[in-house]
């Protein structure tokens, strides 16, 4: 329930940022009449997310056996390259805030109040595709529901959004979305390396070397803490040669990826003055 949580805080409040930055915009602008297409870009946006979460789960009960082990273990692929294509293109996203304001300047200049719509649909969508692979890949590696987990984790975000647009509280968003892209990188770990062992399990993989280890002795992977460890982080306690070996090297690049992008964050100054021009929105 903790990666639902996590993934789903994570991905709304992304969405609900933008839309409070594109808020606050229209407001100093003094632009109200464009205020409902913004609305009608969330409810638009929602819907869609919904039908597609409802459309993709409607396709993975159609497997079984053989296939289904290969559908899920190129859905937790997939996932663990989506997480990591997520947080290292954000860590990038310094200039983000002021190319809304570049893009709403453009729409309100031209009287495209329909591109204001489109703009916040597309932002609302593109979380709400991210969010259901996230947590479709999350489910078959933990083996649980995580829907209450991302209940959660949306009514806190939205809370949260709310409540930064509104200038009632002061967050750091740029170390909540450090920390948190921190904690999935190895969350996309574990999806990946269980992701190849399922792969394996079809046969599409080779087994090579089936233990190179086993501490279960130790850590029982099925135990409490073990099982705990497993569905945060992907921790297996026998693991084949392959899952090791993907799992290291992941972690590897992720954190050569991560160490060429944080000199972006030199530019924060920079990014912190744009967006004071924005009430009650912070610098992610």
């Amino acid at each position: 329930m903790i990666i639902s949580l996590i993934i789903a805080l994570r991905e709304t409040l992304e969405a609900a940022l933008i839309v409070g930055i594109i808020l606050s915009y229209l407001t100093k602008l003094e632009a109200p009449a464009y205020k409902r297409y913004v609305f009608y870009g969330i409810i638009a946006g929602v819907l869609t997310s919904i039908l597609g979460a409802i459309a993709f789960n409607a396709t993975t009960e159609g497997f079984s056996g053989t296939s289904e082990a290969i559908f899920e273990g190129i859905v937790m692929i997939i996932g663990s390259l989506m997480i990591s294509t997520m947080i290292l293109w954000m860590m990038r996203q310094s200039n983000r805030m002021g190319n809304l304001h570049e893009k709403v300047d453009l729409e309100i200049k031209e009287s495209h109040k329909w591109g204001i719509f489109s703009l916040v649909f597309i932002s609302i969508l593109r979380e709400g595709i991210e969010l259901v692979i996230f947590l479709t890949a999350a489910t078959f590696d933990t083996g649980e529901n995580s829907f209450l987990g991302a209940i959660i984790g949306m009514i806190l975000a939205i809370l949260l959004g709310y409540a930064i647009y509104k200038g009632s509280i002061r967050f750091d968003l740029k170390k909540f979305f450090m920390w948190t892209g921190i904690f999935l990188i190895f969350v996309a770990a574990g999806l990946l390396a269980h992701g190849i062992h399922e792969l394996q399990e079809a046969g599409m993989f080779p087994i090579v070397i089936e233990h190179i280890y086993d501490v279960n002795s130790i850590l029982d992977e099925k135990g409490t803490l073990g099982n705990f460890l497993k569905g945060l982080f992907g921790y297996n306690g026998n693991p084949a040669l392959l899952e090791t070996i993907a799992y290291g090297l992941y972690l590897l690049i992720a954190g050569i990826l991560w160490k060429r992008s944080n000199p972006q964050n030199k530019k924060e100054k920079n990014t912190k003055t744009k967006n004071s021009e924005v009430p009650g929105i912070l610098a992610a």
